[in-house]
């Protein structure tokens, strides 16, 4: 179906005109898309510079840049709102979609899309039911991710050396767990402080759970056996820093057992759920974290009487065992009678054999004594002198020196060696006689050399004087 154009001619008799002229009487010139926007923002600016809004988070983003974007809205309109990163990195909890929130800052435009936005500086959940939900929200998303399991927990050491405790060192909390600790078992306790509330607080507990979980064994901080997380009693806003999940995950990720003490009985919190045991409160962590020292001395003095009833007990029974044993065991007179009988036979034996070796000992010494008569060794020397005399008197007469008595000469040449021959004698110049009583030196015929005095011999040892058996040599 056709449509005409409209009738130039308006409803109100003027005419349409194609070219911009100004009217008769008008005297508001025409202003630019940026002037209008910027007279816009001015106006809400100047409007709104503060406001408080509360609406329920809706396409919640937090962009790479750190700024958070999102929008509040109730039932019936939307607004959009921004955070730029400075404020979003202070804020108190994670913002989520479906929150209940109060924003706090001014109403802007942003003239790139012609709408207006809320820049938020303070962003806070709307009332204990919000911040309920949030924590129910926060819950069900770390649960899903397993943080929560029973088969995560790990046992508590039965008597932890260190304890490390995470809480603020001014409050009764530390005095309660130091206390409780003396009075059960004294150990050995490292406090890290920390905030337990307000800005920072939830990042100050997540890094000292970190810092004893990095510690070392064997340098100058001892590394805790145990870590206790504690604080006193509160609403769930002044608990909420055990909520955030930056602790959260801290607890999770700690090697350490760790023990949740937060809160009164009643109060509960993600730290509580996420730790290995959760006490009620910082006292009943003490009182889980060690035992009675009185108690333990008592049952290792029941264990002890246990251990020496029993041995002594043992021992009676073994002993009517032994003795029940040695009735059917037979008389000592029986058991030494068998060997008593062959020592005594072997006594006899051995003094027969005794006796039985003197005897034959006896005969033979009798038979070489008959041997050492004092008649018979006479003879026997008599036999044996005369026979050594003989041959005294036969090497006298072998003596070359009974010759020279007889008128004999031994010739020796200049060197003092015998000259046996005539041709060894011819040959020498120079010669030497040796007669009984002494020597002479001579020249040997057809020799011109003058007759030199040899060498003196050695004269021989004078002949000893008899003695029984005459001179040998």
């Amino acid at each position: 179906m056709a449509v005409p154009f409209p009738d130039p001619a308006s409803d109100d008799g003027t005419e349409a005109r194609l070219l911009a002229e100004a009217s008769p009487g008008d005297n508001v010139p025409p202003l630019s898309v940026s002037q209008l926007s910027a007279a816009i923002k001015r106006t809400v600016e100047d409007g709104f510079a503060r406001v408080r809004v509360r609406g329920e988070l809706s396409g919640t983003k937090r962009a790479a840049s750190g700024h958070f974007y999102a929008a509040l809205k109730d039932d019936n309109a939307l607004i959009d709102m921004v955070m730029w990163k400075g404020q979003a990195a202070r804020l108190a909890f994670r913002p989520e979609d479906g929150i209940e929130v109060i924003a706090t800052g001014k109403l802007t435009t942003y003239p790139g899309r012609s709408k207006y936005q809320l820049v938020v500086d303070t962003l806070e959940v709307a009332g204990e039911g919000a911040l309920m939900l949030l924590f129910e929200k926060l819950k069900a998303r770390l649960g899903g991710e397993g943080l929560f399991d029973q088969n995560r927990k790990q046992p508590l050491p039965y008597l932890p050396q260190v304890i490390g405790v995470v809480t603020s060192p001014t409050g009764a909390v530390i005095r309660d767990i130091l206390h409780r600790l003396a009075d059960r078992c004294p150990t050995r306790v490292i406090v890290w402080p920390v905030l337990v509330q307000g800005d920072g607080a939830a990042a100050q507990v997540a890094n000292a759970v970190r810092g004893f979980d990095a510690l070392q064994p064997g340098g100058p901080v001892p590394l805790p056996d145990l870590v206790i997380v504690a604080r006193g009693g509160g609403s769930i806003e002044d608990l909420w820093a055990f909520n955030e999940e930056v602790v959260v995950r801290a607890i999770a990720d700690c090697r350490i057992p760790t023990i949740s003490a937060v809160g009164h009985e009643t109060d509960v919190t993600l730290a509580d759920y996420v730790a290995d045991v959760r006490a009620p409160t910082p006292t009943a962590a003490a009182e889980m974290a060690v035992p009675v020292r009185a108690e333990l001395q008592a049952q290792l003095a029941t264990w002890n009487g246990r251990m020496i009833g029993a041995a002594t007990r043992q021992q009676a029974l073994c002993g009517e065992r032994l003795t029940a044993l040695a009735r059917h065991l037979p008389k000592r007179e029986a058991l030494y009678a068998p060997q008593r009988q062959r020592l005594d036979d072997s006594g006899d034996r051995l003094d027969r054999g005794q006796r039985q070796r003197l005897v034959v000992v006896a005969e033979r010494l009798a038979t070489r004594s008959a041997a050492l008569r004092p008649a018979l060794l006479a003879r026997r020397w008599d036999r044996d002198r005369a026979r050594l005399e003989g041959l005294g008197r036969l090497l006298g007469s072998l003596d070359p020196r009974a010759l020279l008595s007889r008128g004999y000469a031994m010739v020796r040449d200049a060197d003092g060696a015998i000259v046996a021959t005539a041709d060894r004698a011819r040959g020498a110049e120079h010669l030497r006689l040796q007669f009984a009583d002494g020597d002479v030196a001579v020249h040997v015929a057809g020799s011109d050399a003058p007759v030199s005095t040899p060498k003196p011999v050695r004269k021989p040892p004078p002949a000893a004087p008899k003695r029984g058996q005459g001179e040998l040599f």
